[in-house]
């Protein structure tokens, strides 16, 4: 059984790694907003709290959270483990998880230096038209700043400019050194480094959980 948490900033490629850790191990990639939406969608008591506070434009409470993981843990595609995306978020939440008998095997850090991340997250396009995605170095178009589908000018999205991804940045670390800090005491933390490419990311993801 593999219980995991995924940490990493924003464009360390939690997403891509997630996936294929999921399908590697056998188990769920569980990220908090999927299943708030599902519990909602299905009209369970704590989904049907949980939408309220949604709806109030609020942030659902730790209780509610911890009550909605523990009804998604209990689910019999979890028999096998489960990996945990955008969640626990806070120290508070570490702890609950901990105080709700959820065990985990390991906790790992996506780790990408800021300028990496930035790098990565500015010289990302978006064709506006048919929504296909580029980057300036990574995949570029055939022509530059033209959709190679369709034919339309490429922009950057808003979340993408530098200054809101440097703002994000900062508020990660915020949020998230006490959280690393938490696991590191713990002896579950596990640091990838994350620069390299997916393939070779995914490996150190093996070699730290002895699947490989």
């Amino acid at each position: 059984m593999l219980r995991i948490i995924m940490l990493g900033p924003p464009g360390a490629g939690k997403g891509t790694q997630a996936k294929r850790m999921a399908q590697k191990f056998g188990i769920p990639h569980i990220s908090t907003g999927d299943m708030l939406r599902a519990a909602v969608r299905e009209g369970t008591p704590l989904g049907l709290k949980a939408q309220e506070y949604m709806n109030a434009g609020g942030l659902v409470p730790d209780d509610v959270i911890i009550g909605l993981v523990r009804e998604r843990l209990a689910q019999k595609d979890c028999e096998k483990g489960f990996l945990l995306d955008g969640f626990p978020r806070t120290v508070a939440q570490a702890e609950a998880v901990d105080e709700a008998g959820i065990a985990i095997d390991h906790v790992i850090e996506l780790a990408v230096p800021d300028d990496d991340v930035v790098v990565r997250l500015t010289g990302r396009r978006i064709c506006p038209n048919c929504g296909a995605l580029y980057h300036v170095t990574l995949s570029p178009p055939k022509q530059a700043g033209v959709c190679d589908k369709c034919g339309t000018a490429l922009i950057t999205r808003d979340d993408d400019k530098e200054e809101t991804v440097r703002n994000r940045l900062r508020v990660y670390h915020q949020s998230t050194a006490p959280l690393v800090a938490f696991y590191e005491a713990k002896g579950l933390l596990r640091r990838v480094d994350a620069t390299g490419s997916v393939d070779d990311v995914f490996k150190g993801i093996l070699d730290i959980t002895g699947e490989a």
